[in-house]
């Protein structure tokens, strides 16, 4: 099968490169916004029609979550419509497609882990806009499936992980949130699944998929810490409010992973083992 794969230089796109190399029965296009820009309508409809794509993974997203709240035209266009145009092109040729959302659809004033029927109820700019991007994409194209997942970090560009291993370094004392729940996600574990979902054929609906497990953002900055031998630095528990941000944050954003793991037979490791992986090719850097 001809994949195409928006987003390629993020986190989730890299890994998909990686995880090309052991999935060689299919070939794949990567592109990022130099090859194609998805926010054209008419590029897209080209680019696929040309290609003759049967797959789309639409890794690419704005995803500043605090800055999208004074820019939400721009973060509409990169995670609504962009969506939208990939879906309608995926459409014309009969592709499938996947789009990649977030925990953000939701609140986070559950204390249950959030199935897929739960109602979304965004309250941020950056929520509203994947969560019309879903919408776009499950409207216009019948091959669609939206995978939503949260906290994602990997080896390969900015994020939680590498940044509370870099302040662990510098710092001797450090204050992390302790009161939002979640649960990490490493962003390998996301591609697999997602190839898992191309290799047995792409079902349509929503999805929720993270690792396993729950934890805060101080309980992860320990495990960061301590997995990476950091013992220098003090890790001190914050309230959310002693440390304001522009956009709301979910306080429990635990997704049930059920659906994903029935539908396509697949084991999801637990948060710990999958930041261990992480943290050593880290160290191997």
């Amino acid at each position: 099968m001809r994949v195409l794969i928006t987003g390629a230089n993020g986190q989730l796109g890299n890994e998909m490169q990686m995880l090309a190399e052991e999935n060689k029965q299919h070939e794949y296009i990567f592109t990022d916004v130099q090859e194609l820009d998805i926010c054209d309508e008419q590029a897209v409809r080209t680019f696929v029609k040309e290609n003759g794509v049967e797959v789309i993974v639409n890794c690419a997203a704005y995803t500043a979550v605090d800055k999208a709240e004074d820019d939400e035209v721009f973060a509409d266009k990169l995670n609504h419509l962009a969506p939208g145009y990939l879906a309608a092109a995926a459409e014309e040729v009969g592709a499938s497609l996947i789009q990649v959302s977030t925990d953000y659809v939701f609140d986070g004033t559950a204390h249950l882990p959030y199935t897929e029927e739960v109602e979304p109820c965004p309250n941020s700019a950056y929520g509203r806009t994947k969560l019309a991007g879903e919408v776009a994409v499950m409207q216009k194209c019948s091959r669609a499936m939206v995978i939503r997942t949260a906290w994602l970090y990997s080896i390969y560009g900015n994020n939680f992980v590498k940044t509370m291993i870099r302040l662990g370094k510098e710092r001797e004392q450090l204050g992390v949130i302790f009161d939002q729940i979640g649960t990490p996600t490493y962003a390998n574990d996301l591609a697999r699944a997602i190839m898992a979902a191309i290799n047995q054929g792409v079902v349509p609906g929503v999805y929720h998929y993270s690792n396993e497990g729950v934890c805060s953002w101080y309980d992860f900055t320990r495990a960061i810490h301590r997995l990476a031998g950091i013992t220098t630095c003090n890790v001190a528990p914050l309230h959310t409010h002693e440390y304001p941000a522009k956009a709301p944050r979910p306080n429990y954003s635990v997704l049930d992973k059920t659906k994903i793991k029935k539908t396509f037979n697949i084991a999801i490791p637990h948060w710990e083992d999958s930041l261990q992986v992480c943290v050593n090719k880290l160290m191997e850097v």
